[in-house]
C-alpha cells in the first residue's frame, strides 16, 4: 500500500473543521465519499455538523452542507445505484439527501423519518434482490456469465408485481429498529419496533440480510462479558401500514472472554460488523482495551442434533431426518494487536467456492478478499477477511516500523497519534480512503498483489477481471485506474476488447457504450495512446446521435412492421453499396423520414458535426500514417464509418424537405454537390474496412481525391474535448500528491498535457456546449456542467423547447455519455 493522495482544510485560526465524535464515512459505487466534519463557529462554543462529499476524481472540489442534524452524525449509507446518500444523528433524525440536477456537487435532503431522542447506532438501505457473484477461480474463463452470476436473492420488501420497495432500517441504542418505506408517489411508512420483549442498551449494531428476504440485525452492549445478540426482522406492509416482526437467533460470546488468560483482558467490544450486507453468516468482532485488541471472525453454521441411543432405537434418525440447529463457530482469531480505530470492509461479492479458510494459490492475494485494520499508532493492515492473516501493511507518517519491543513500548508511551478514525475501501478494493483524527483525507492504493510478487500477466488478468466487472456492474472504475501504469495501457485495451466480443451479440450491444467510455480511460493514462480519447469520445457522440435521429423516424403506415425504419435503413445501407447518395435514397421509403419543419431545423447543429466530421476524416486520410492525429481510428472502423454513411443518407433526404437544415461547406464552387462529394469518397473508404476481418488499404485513387479535398472545401476545426482536470493523471509517477480542499491545484506537473496542445481550445478563446454543438463566447455567461470523467461541458439548462431536442437532451441529462457524473462549474471556467 502507498499513498496517493491526501487532502486537507485550509488551517484558519477561529473557524475550523474538526473530526466529529465519532467521525464516519461511506463510499458509493459511483465512487463518490461522504464523510462528516464539525464546524467550530468563531466563539468555539456551537458546533455545526456537516456533510462532505466529493468525487476522487477531484477531491478538492468538496460540496460542503449543513446536515441540519442537531446531534452529531452517527451514521452515513449510499444507496446501491450511488446517487442517494442517509445520514443519522444521536438524536434519532435520519435524513435522505440525493442529487440536485443530477449534479454531484450539489445535493439537498428530501424525506426522512425519526426516533426521537433516540440515536442511530446501525442504519442500511433495504435490500433490492439485486446479487452478483464473482467467480475469481474462473476468472480466465470467456462467458462473462461463468465469471460473474446472478445469485438468487429476494428483496426485502416488494411491491406489486415483484419490483422491491425501497427504504431503509435503522437500530437505536435503546433496542429499537425502524423502518421507513418509500412509496411510489414520494410518502414515507415508517413503523418502530422493539427487536425483543425485554429491551436493553445496544452499544453497536450492524444489519445484513438473507436470501430469502429477511433482515438479521447484529447487537452488542458494548461489554464482552454480554452475549452478541442475533434477530431476524421480517417486514410487510398489511392494510397501507408498515409492520414489522422479530425474531431472536443463537446468539455467541467472543471466545476471547471465554479463555482464561484472556478473561478481563478486553472488556469492551469496540467494532461489530457483518462480513458484507449480503452475508448474515458470517461476523467480525473487535474487543479493546486501552492499548491493545483482539480480532476474531465467526460463521453460522447448521449443525446435526446428536440424539441419544434411547431414541434412536425407539425411532431411527435416517439421512436428512436428523434435526439441525445453528450454531456460530470461531474460523479464526488474531493475536494481541495495538490498539484498533477503525475497520473497512471489502465490498466485492467474492464467491468462495471452500467456506472454510483454503483458498486457491492463484486467487489468495486478490484484493476483495481483504479487510482493513486501522490501529492508534497510525498504521493500516489488509488482513484476510476470513483467515485473519496478514496480507498487506502500511505505515503513517506518525507510526514506524517496529524492529523490538523496546520500540514499541516507547510508540504507547509517546502520547496521542496520528490514525485514521473512519475508513472505507472502495468498490473493487484497490483503493482505501481515510479520515484521520485532523479531519484530513487520505486515499491510498492497495496493490491488487497485495505486496507480493506477481508477474505482469497475473496482475494484469485481476485488472481486466475487475474492469470488466466494472463493465457488467456499470460501477465506475476510477480505482482500478490508480493502478494502470503507461505500459500497460495498450495490453489492457486490447484484452478488454477481445473479451468483449468473445459475448454474445445481445451482451455485446448492452456494453457497447460502456467499453468505449473504458478504453477512453485507459488511454488517458498514457502519451502513446493520448490522441485515441478524442476517437472514442467522437464515437460515444456519434452512436448517440444515431440512436437519436433513427428513433425520430417513424413507418407510414399504423401497423407495426417487422422491422423499424432505422433497421431498414441500416440493412439497406450495408446491402447497396453504390457511390452515389441519390441511388441509394430510391431504395428508401421517404415517406418515413418526414418530419416537421421546426423539427428539422432544431437539429442543425447535430447534422453540422455529422458534415464536419466526415469532411475531417477524409481530409485526414492521406496522413493516415500518423497515428497521432485525432481521428486516425476511424480510418479502420467499418461499423462507425457504415453510421456516418447511413446519417449522410438521412441527412439527405431531410435536406430535401428544409434545405436549411443541410451542413454548411465553403466551397470553391457554387455549383459543387459537397454532400454527393463527400458520401462517393465515404463509401470507398467503408468499403476497404466493412468486413473486420479483410481490412484493404485505400487505393491511389481515393487518397488522390482525398488530396483535393482542401482546394474544394474549407476543412474545419473540430473541437476535441478538453483537457481533464482530474487528479488520476498526475498520479502516475507514484509521487504523494498534496491538495487542500476548496482550492483546485494547477497543471504543473501534468504528464499529458503537452500531447493535447494541438487539439484543446487555449484560455480565452470562445467554448463550445461539447453536447448540444453551441457556441458559448470566450467568457460563457449561462452556467454550465461538466463530466467528471471526460471533462465534457454542456449548459445545465436547456435553451430549447423542440421534443425533438429535449429528447436528444434526456439521453445525457443524468450522466455524461460516457457514463461519468455531472459536476457544476463556474461561470468563469477556463
Amino acid at each position: 500500500m502507498d499513498l496517493a493522495y491526501v487532502c486537507e482544510w485550509e488551517r484558519r485560526p477561529k473557524s475550523n473543521h474538526c473530526p466529529s465524535i465519532p467521525l464516519v464515512c461511506a463510499w458509493s459505487c459511483r465512487n463518490l465519499i461522504a464523510f462528516t466534519t464539525d464546524l467550530r463557529n468563531e466563539e468555539e462554543k456551537d458546533l455545526t455538523h456537516m456533510v462532505h462529499i466529493i468525487d476522487t476524481e477531484h477531491p478538492w472540489d468538496v460540496y460542503s452542507v449543513n446536515s441540519g442534524h442537531a446531534e452529531v452524525i452517527t451514521c452515513l449509507e449510499w444507496d446501491q445505484s450511488g446517487s442517494r446518500l442517509l445520514s443519522a444523528d444521536a438524536d434519532g433524525h435520519i435524513k435522505c439527501w440525493s442529487m440536485t440536477d443530477h449534479l454531484a456537487n450539489s445535493w439537498e435532503n428530501t424525506v426522512g423519518s425519526m426516533v426521537e431522542g433516540d440515536p442511530v447506532v446501525a442504519l442500511s438501505w433495504l435490500h433490492n434482490g439485486v446479487k452478483l457473484a464473482l467467480h475469481v477461480e474462473k476468472s480466465g474463463a470467456s462467458n462473462f456469465g461463468e465469471k460473474f452470476s446472478r445469485v438468487k436473492f429476494s428483496p426485502s420488501l416488494t411491491l406489486f408485481g415483484g419490483k422491491p420497495m425501497e427504504g431503509w432500517i435503522a437500530v437505536t441504542i435503546s433496542g429499537l429498529v425502524t423502518v421507513s418505506l418509500l412509496k411510489p408517489n414520494g410518502q414515507v411508512l415508517t413503523s418502530t419496533e422493539s427487536l425483543c420483549r425485554l429491551r436493553c442498551r445496544v452499544a453497536l449494531a450492524d444489519v445484513a440480510f438473507t436470501g430469502g428476504g429477511n433482515i438479521v440485525v447484529a447487537t452488542s452492549d458494548g461489554s464482552s462479558t454480554s452475549p452478541v445478540q442475533f434477530y431476524k426482522v421480517c417486514v410487510s406492509v398489511v392494510n397501507e401500514k408498515c409492520k414489522i416482526d422479530t425474531e431472536i437467533l443463537p446468539s455467541l460470546f467472543m471466545r476471547c472472554t471465554t479463555d482464561p488468560a484472556r478473561k478481563d483482558k478486553y472488556p469492551a467490544i469496540t467494532h461489530l460488523k457483518f462480513l458484507a450486507r449480503d452475508m448474515s453468516e458470517q461476523v467480525l468482532l473487535c474487543a479493546s482495551n486501552q492499548n491493545s485488541s483482539i480480532v476474531e471472525c465467526w460463521s453460522l453454521r447448521k449443525e446435526g442434533l446428536p440424539v441419544n441411543n434411547i431414541f434412536q432405537q425407539i425411532s431411527p434418525v435416517v439421512g436428512d431426518k436428523q434435526p439441525m440447529i445453528l450454531k456460530w463457530r470461531i474460523l479464526s482469531a488474531t493475536n494481541d494487536l495495538d490498539r484498533v480505530s477503525a475497520v473497512a470492509l471489502p465490498k466485492l461479492p467474492i464467491s468462495l467456492t471452500n467456506t472454510d479458510l483454503k483458498v486457491a494459490n492463484d486467487t489468495k492475494f486478490f484484493p476483495g478478499l481483504g479487510l482493513a485494520l486501522a490501529f492508534h499508532d497510525g498504521s493500516v493492515h489488509i488482513v484476510h477477511r476470513l483467515s485473519l492473516q496478514m496480507m498487506a501493511v502500511f505505515y503513517g507518517s506518525s507510526s514506524q516500523r517496529p524492529v523490538d519491543e523496546q520500540t514499541i513500548k516507547r510508540q504507547r508511551t509517546a502520547g496521542p497519534l496520528v490514525h485514521f478514525k473512519a475508513m472505507q475501501l472502495s468498490w473493487t478494493s484497490l483503493a482505501l480512503a481515510g479520515i484521520d483524527s485532523h479531519g484530513k483525507l487520505s486515499m491510498l492504493r492497495i496493490s491488487p498483489s497485495m505486496g507480493h510478487v506477481l508477474d505482469m500477466n497475473t496482475s494484469l488478468r485481476h485488472l481486466l477481471f475487475l474492469l470488466e466487472y466494472c463493465m457488467v456492474t456499470g460501477y465506475d472504475w476510477w480505482d482500478i485506474l490508480l493502478h494502470v501504469q503507461p505500459n500497460m495501457v495498450q495490453n489492457l485495451v486490447e484484452k478488454l476488447h477481445e473479451e468483449y466480443m468473445r459475448q454474445s451479440a445481445a451482451l455485446q450491444q448492452v456494453l457497447s457504450t460502456r467499453i468505449v467510455a473504458m478504453k477512453a480511460s485507459l488511454c488517458k493514462l498514457s502519451s502513446s495512446t493520448i490522441a485515441r480519447v478524442c476517437d472514442y469520445h467522437a464515437k460515444l457522440f456519434l452512436i448517440a446521435i444515431s440512436c437519436t435521429l433513427k428513433s425520430l423516424l417513424r413507418p407510414h403506415f399504423l401497423n407495426t412492421p417487422d422491422k423499424s425504419p432505422g433497421d431498414r435503413l441500416t440493412e439497406i445501407c450495408s446491402k447497396i453499396t453504390d457511390i452515389d447518395i441519390d441511388k441509394v435514397m430510391i431504395n428508401l421509403k421517404t415517406e418515413e423520414f418526414v418530419l416537421e419543419m421546426t423539427t428539422l431545423q432544431s437539429l442543425q447543429q447535430l447534422i453540422q458535426w455529422v458534415g464536419d466530421f466526415v469532411l475531417y476524416l477524409l481530409a485526414s486520410l492521406p496522413n493516415q500514417g500518423s497515428p497521432v492525429q485525432p481521428g486516425h481510428s476511424f480510418l479502420r472502423d467499418g461499423a462507425s464509418l457504415g453510421m456516418f454513411r447511413e446519417l449522410m443518407v438521412v441527412i439527405r433526404i431531410w435536406g430535401l424537405l428544409k434545405p436549411s437544415c443541410l451542413p454548411v461547406y465553403t466551397a470553391t464552387s457554387d455549383t459543387q454537390d459537397s454532400m454527393s462529394l463527400l458520401f462517393r469518397l465515404l463509401t470507398k473508404l467503408w468499403l476497404c474496412c466493412r468486413e473486420e476481418n479483410h481490412i484493404t488499404e485505400p487505393d491511389d485513387t481515393l487518397i488522390d481525391e482525398c488530396c483535393l479535398l482542401p482546394s474544394q472545401l474549407l476543412i474545419p476545426n473540430i473541437d476535441w474535448l478538453p483537457i481533464n482536470d482530474g487528479i488520476i493523471s498526475k498520479l502516475q509517477n507514484k509521487q504523494l500528491v498534496r491538495l487542500q480542499f476548496g482550492k483546485a491545484p494547477g497543471l504543473v506537473g501534468h504528464t499529458v498535457s503537452s500531447q493535447f496542445d494541438a487539439f484543446v481550445r487555449a484560455p480565452g478563446q470562445p467554448k463550445i456546449d461539447h453536447l448540444r454543438r453551441l457556441h458559448l463566447g470566450a467568457y460563457p455567461t449561462e452556467e454550465c456542467k461538466s463530466c467528471t470523467r471526460c471533462g465534457c461541458v454542456t449548459m445545465l439548462k436547456s435553451p430549447n423547447k423542440v421534443t425533438a431536442v429535449k429528447q436528444w437532451e434526456q439521453r445525457w441529462i443524468k450522466n455524461c455519455l460516457c457514463g461519468g457524473l455531472w459536476r457544476r462549474m463556474p461561470l468563469s471556467y477556463s
